[in-house]
């Protein structure tokens, strides 16, 4: 048995959901484990824990004596299941015995059995982008987050039919959603989405800041501009007041409607576009990956996080279609399409 720890944001969510899938289609039995969002269920006690670390670590003059350690891999925030939000997503969630017969109980006797009997504990940890063994494992308890598009952009038709969006329920929103819809329809849309919030925050500023800069953003927008006649730009951020004030014109459209748990919608509208412009995050990835157009122009940073070198053959085979530009606004990849687009032409 194959079992994905489900963990993260919605992005990563996906991400493991698409690995689960992968797995499904190469005839393994392979299930959901969505215990990790436990730790999450009472925020209240979660929250007081936060601010008791946070008066400890001040110093005399009240300043915070810790910095953040690049060491950090997630986004520090409170996190929640979110692969219900979907209409009629199909899953199998594993028992908390299948979860212990690959690696092992939570308690004393479990540590005793990984650190002395390691043989008998299978848990995969995922420590690199790709890992070309991984899809070949039976039987296997897999943590991590599987950003890599090879894994499962082979079912990536297959899992835009299963992860179908409801319908909003709250009339006014749902009319709000449905004209920017109809704008994105009727123009030459290209999504750009910069996310600012928590990545700001000192906790993940470090392992997550300074990567789409302002100079990446204006490199993509211009490659969107090369590339498609009259495009329109939509903008989805977490720092409304930030983009109205960057992003002024008659060019661009600022969508500032959905919220809170409603957010997901925000990657529908992504995904209906003809180019997608992506922050370093999953949420944006998916947006992109979502949509189904066969022409799309999909753009990327270069690393999604400090702790990532960018190998440029690497991340041409891993993330084929895709455009990467570095903080500094350098275009890789660009030969790629251009081939694509010779193609057609001919």
């Amino acid at each position: 048995m194959i079992i994905i720890q489900l963990a993260g944001g919605l992005g990563n969510q996906l991400q493991q959901y698409a690995l689960y899938q992968k797995f499904k289609s190469l005839g393994a039995e392979a299930k959901l484990d969505l215990s990790w969002f436990e730790q999450f269920e009472d925020t209240g006690r979660e929250l007081k824990n936060k601010e008791q670390n946070q008066e400890q670590n001040k110093d005399d003059h009240g300043t915070n004596k810790t910095k953040p350690a690049i060491k950090q891999d997630i986004v520090v925030t409170n996190r929640q299941c979110e692969l219900d939000f979907f209409k009629h997503l199909p899953y199998e969630s594993c028992t908390e015995e299948e979860k212990t017969a690959l690696t092992g109980s939570q308690g004393l006797a479990g540590k005793l059995r990984r650190k002395l009997l390691p043989q008998t504990v299978h848990w995969y940890k995922e420590k690199q982008m790709y890992d070309p063994e991984l899809l070949h494992y039976r039987k296997m308890y897999l943590s991590g987050y599987f950003a890599c598009e090879k894994y499962y952009a082979d079912i990536l038709p297959e899992l835009r039919k299963m992860i179908r969006f409801p319908e909003i329920e709250d009339v006014q929103k749902r009319m709000a959603n449905e004209e920017i819809l109809k704008k994105i329809r009727n123009s030459h849309a290209v999504s750009v989405h910069i996310r600012r919030g928590d990545y700001l925050q000192p906790e993940n500023a470090a392992m997550f800041g300074n990567i789409c800069t302002e100079e990446y953003y204006e490199s993509a927008l211009d490659y969107m501009k090369e590339r498609i006649e009259d495009p329109h730009f939509f903008i989805f951020s977490d720092d409304t007041a930030y983009v109205r004030e960057h992003y002024q014109g008659e060019e661009y459209t600022i969508v500032d409607i959905n919220h809170g748990n409603d957010s997901f919608y925000d990657m529908y509208l992504m995904s209906r576009c003809e180019g997608n412009i992506c922050a370093n995050s999953t949420f944006s990835f998916w947006g992109a990956r979502l949509n189904g157009r066969t022409d799309k122009i999909m753009i990327r940073p270069t690393i999604q996080k400090n702790s990532q070198m960018f190998e440029e053959q690497v991340m041409k085979d891993l993330w084929k279609e895709w455009i990467c530009v570095d903080p500094w606004g350098k275009r890789y990849f660009i030969s790629c399409m251009q081939e694509k687009e010779n193609l057609n032409e001919w």
